[in-house]
């Protein structure tokens, strides 16, 4: 079985029944909705302009359309075709179609700048590249750099000089499956990923892989085909995708949030009668912030059907579910964790029954083995902390093009996750701390060897270290250790403008002027940061609520 195969099925089974639905609430959804092609889509609402919905048929139809397209090109088996989309109805065909053709689907993350495109093009050897207008500009600059893509398909209107119109080609292209035999065993996605080196790794996945997580979603959230799920989080990102494999698996409707306010996520809930809701940590606690300032009022919501809330990407602190369950006392509540080495989330989760256990990634999930062993590779035991190992059908292949880090987390099968966890009493497992660097911000990955690398451009810097301190909504944010000249005088808001020219995302939160610590062999000694910084941060983080 192959992944394409649920959605066939579906479209066989339930044709003129919803499959997604678009919503895009924003002051600029005119913007959004303009530039997609109504003729194929087609399912407004004259009282919800912002609102586009698909049926299964349609999503099957589209999906093959743009697989006729990439074969009528010459795209071959095992040609990479990146997506650098923002969550639009369009994703996700596009997706399926790029499998449907034999092809490899390459999706990557909307924030990157020029250079990280520029990048991941070169290291997965893209040669379509599929993308709307938010991404024009960075693109344009990078063209005549990524000769290695032979097509540039453009989701929009005012096409680009060097790009072809997606919504234009597809309409002279078949809707009929396209003559291709896939195997569980054929190369399905390429996802990144990234350490504290900075720039991502390509990580390489199978069908056989995207079916086991399907497999594993639908098993620990129980979708049925009268669920609706809210997916709110980035396609782009494996967890938001895995988790709407749930849906796809069992021919249920699932509806595309693009934003993240209260009132939005609560109307949404509403008009599409949700029944599953994923949410990122700091969604979660605005929601609870804004119930409990007073500026949204449940009264003013039908919420009765909403079953479940699960929290994945990020650490998640205990009293935000205690809060939750104050104003959502029927709501299960689920963690799940998992990495894109591991197709995403779900290869440990907590469990609708352990919610007594909340501060536990909890057990090994469905179809998963998990353990966590010593520096020799042993299995610990009692509460002493080592590194979490897992293994299972959604383990990846391999860092594409890289046999060297493939081989320092991938041994005798299992997946060395670079997480530092314990046991309880009962057998659940409890994350301590990273092996890795990276800052986990709002259920985003900030690279420090990136930002530091940034900083130190700044003439007045002579050393700098980038570390998370916790922060009661976002989790982590990204503090800057300033060690300045000699004699050189520079403020903390001299910084934040410098520091403008960064992503947003990216920029440091806090300032910390202090000397950086080195060892004897010049590396930076992080633990000894996190130990003078972290520990009143974790106080004040923990007893903020």
């Amino acid at each position: 079985m192959v992944i394409t195969d649920f959605l066939e099925k579906n479209a066989r089974l339930y044709g003129e029944d919803v499959a997604l639905v678009e919503i895009n609430p924003s002051e600029e959804r005119d913007r959004a909705v303009t530039w997609r092609d109504f003729s194929l889509i087609e399912n407004t609402r004259p009282d919800l302009p912002y609102r586009r919905d698909m049926t299964w048929g349609q999503f099957d139809k589209k999906a093959n359309r743009f697989a006729n397209l990439l074969l009528s090109r010459g795209i071959k088996r095992g040609t990479k075709v990146g997506i650098l989309l923002m969550n639009c109805l369009e994703w996700l065909p596009i997706y399926f179609g790029i499998l449907k053709a034999g092809a490899i689907a390459v999706p990557m993350n909307f924030r990157y700048s020029g250079e990280e495109i520029e990048y991941c093009v070169d290291l997965a050897d893209v040669e379509v590249l599929v993308f709307g207008p938010e991404f024009t500009e960075r693109i344009t600059p990078l063209v005549d750099k990524m000769s290695r893509v032979k097509f540039f398909f453009y989701v929009g209107r005012e096409v680009p000089r060097f790009a072809e119109s997606y919504l234009e080609l597809v309409n002279y292209c078949s809707q009929s499956a396209p003559p291709v035999a896939l195997e569980e065993d054929d190369y399905a996605a390429i996802y990144f990923s990234s350490g504290t080196t900075g720039f991502p790794k390509a990580i390489l996945h199978n069908h056989r892989a995207l079916v086991s997580s399907c497999q594993t979603e639908q098993n620990h959230h129980g979708q049925t085909r009268d669920d609706v799920f809210l997916c709110i989080p980035p396609l782009y990102h494996t967890g938001a995708k895995m988790h709407w494999f749930g849906s796809l698996l069992s021919g249920s409707r699932a509806v595309l949030l693009r934003g993240v306010k209260p009132e939005w996520i609560l109307r949404a809930v509403t008009e599409e009668k949700c029944t599953i809701v994923w949410l990122l940590v700091p969604w979660a606690q605005d929601l609870l912030d804004a119930i409990e300032s007073g500026r949204v009022n449940l009264n003013d919501y039908m919420l009765e059907q909403w079953r479940l809330m699960h929290i994945g990407a990020q650490p998640v602190p205990p009293s935000l579910i205690h809060r939750w369950k104050k104003y959502f006392p029927h709501h299960q509540y689920d963690t799940n964790y998992g990495l894109s080495e591991s197709i995403g989330p779900g290869c440990v989760h907590l469990g609708v029954e352990n919610i007594h256990k909340v501060g536990a990634i909890g057990k090994p999930g469905f179809g998963w083995e998990a353990k966590i062993v010593n520096e020799r590779g042993e299995t610990v035991t009692g509460d002493q902390v080592g590194e979490l190992i897992v293994h299972g059908p959604g383990v990846m292949l391999c860092y594409y093009k890289n046999e060297e880090a493939t081989n320092e987390v991938l041994k005798d099968g299992w997946l060395y996750t670079g997480d530092m966890a314990k046991y309880d009493e009962d057998g659940f497992i409890y994350l301590v701390d990273r092996k890795k660097d990276v800052v986990i911000s709002g259920g985003e990955n900030l690279y420090p060897v990136q930002i530091e690398d940034f900083l130190r451009t700044n003439d007045k810097i002579k050393d700098v270290a980038v570390i998370g301190l916790p922060d009661p909504r976002l989790g982590e944010i990204a503090a800057a250790i300033i060690e300045l000249k000699e004699d050189v005088i520079c403020s903390e808001e001299e910084l934040n403008e410098f520091c403008k020219a960064l992503p947003r995302y990216k920029r440091p939160r806090k300032i910390i002027f202090d000397k950086v610590p080195r060892n004897p062999t010049g590396k930076i000694e992080k633990p000894v940061l996190r130990e003078k910084y972290c520990h009143g941060r974790l106080v004040e983080a923990q007893i903020t609520h």
